[in-house]
C-alpha cells in the first residue's frame, strides 16, 4: 500500500483485556480520519481522545528515544510512535500488547520481569576500586577503538521489543532474554570493567545464552539495530573460551587523573555540583 492507495479512515483493531474485570481479551474495532505522516501512536491517541477514553496504553517521548510504546502491530513487535501507517501496506492496523509478558491493561505489558533479569546481570562497571567510583579523582581511559566495540550494544532502549519476539522467551521463563543478555555482554567487553566473573555465575547456567538458538527474531524487530542475536553469540564464544581456559583476561582502562595547571578559559561556567548522592 502506497501513500496514494491510503483511504480516508483506518480502521484499528485493538486487542482489549483488563485482568480481574474481563474473562478473556476481545478486539475491538475503531475507526480513524487518516492523515499524512500519521504513527500507529498518532492513532492511538486519536481514539482516546475522540472516541474510547478507556484506552490504555504506555508512551513518552514519541521520538523513538525512550522505547515505553513497544506494541504488537499487524503481528510484528514495534514501537508506535515510530511505525508510519502509510509503511504497514494495510488500511487495517492490529494491535495488541506485546507477548511474553503479563497485561497490566489493554496494550501495557508488565515489564517487571524484563528488568528483574536486567539487574540479574549487573549492568554496570564493576571494579575493584570502588572508591575510585564512588568518589572519583578522575577518568578511566579508553581509546576509540576499544568503545567502538561494545558501543552498537549501548544503543539499547530497554523496549522489550527483542523479548516479545524472542521464541526462547516464549517458552523458557528461567531464560534471562535477548535483552539482558546483550547488555551483559556490552560491559563484559567494556575495557573499564572488570565484572565479567560476577555476572558469570548467572550466565553460565540456565539463565544464560545457552538456551538461544540464534533464530535473529530478536535483531530482526530492535528499532534500533541492536543486533542482541549477534551480542549472544559472542558472549556464547567468550564463556566456552573461558571455560577452556583460552579467554585473555584484557588489561582494565587505567586511570587518567586530571592534569595539573590546567585553567578554565574566561566566560566557561564551572560544572554544577552533583544533585544526586
Amino acid at each position: 500500500m502506497s501513500n496514494g492507495n491510503l483511504p480516508e479512515q483506518i480502521v484499528f483493531r485493538i486487542r482489549r483485556f483488563s485482568p480481574g474485570r474481563d474473562k478473556e481479551p476481545v478486539w475491538k474495532e475503531y475507526r480513524v480520519a487518516y492523515e499524512a505522516g500519521m504513527t500507529v501512536l498518532d492513532g492511538l491517541w486519536r481514539i482516546k481522545e475522540s472516541i474510547d477514553p478507556t484506552l490504555a496504553w504506555r508512551a513518552s517521548c514519541r521520538m523513538g528515544v525512550c522505547g515505553s510504546c513497544g506494541m504488537l502491530i499487524n503481528g510484528s513487535a514495534m514501537l508506535g510512535c515510530n511505525t508510519q501507517i502509510s509503511e504497514l501496506a494495510s488500511s487495517v492496523v492490529s494491535v495488541a500488547p506485546l507477548p511474553n509478558f503479563p497485561i497490566v491493561r489493554d496494550l501495557v505489558p508488565d515489564l517487571q520481569l524484563l528488568f528483574d533479569d536486567h539487574a540479574a546481570l549487573s549492568p554496570y562497571i564493576i571494579r575493584a576500586d570502588s572508591a575510585e567510583q564512588e568518589n572519583p579523582t578522575g577518568e578511566y581511559y579508553q581509546t576509540s577503538k576499544e568503545m567502538e566495540t561494545y558501543l552498537q550494544f549501548t544503543y539499547c532502549i530497554k523496549c522489550a521489543c527483542c523479548m516479545a519476539a524472542c521464541p526462547t522467551c516464549a517458552t523458557d521463563a528461567l531464560y534471562s532474554g535477548p535483552m539482558a543478555l546483550t547488555q551483559a555482554h556490552r560491559y563484559n567487553t567494556d575495557t573499564r570493567d572488570d565484572g565479567f566473573e560476577v555476572r558469570k555465575q548467572v550466565l553460565a547456567g540456565e539463565a544464560g545464552p545457552w538456551r538461544c538458538h540464534f533464530a535473529g527474531e530478536c535483531s530482526r524487530v530492535c528499532p534500533k539495530g541492536v543486533d542482541p542475536a549477534k551480542a549472544i553469540q559472542f558472549m556464547k564464544r567468550q564463556l566456552v573460551a573461558d571455560a577452556l581456559g583460552l579467554r585473555k583476561k584484557r588489561p582494565l582502562a587505567p586511570l587518567l587523573k586530571k592534569p595539573e595547571g590546567i585553567q578554565r578559559r574566561p566566560g566557561i561556567a564551572e560544572a554544577p555540583e552533583p544533585t544526586v548522592g
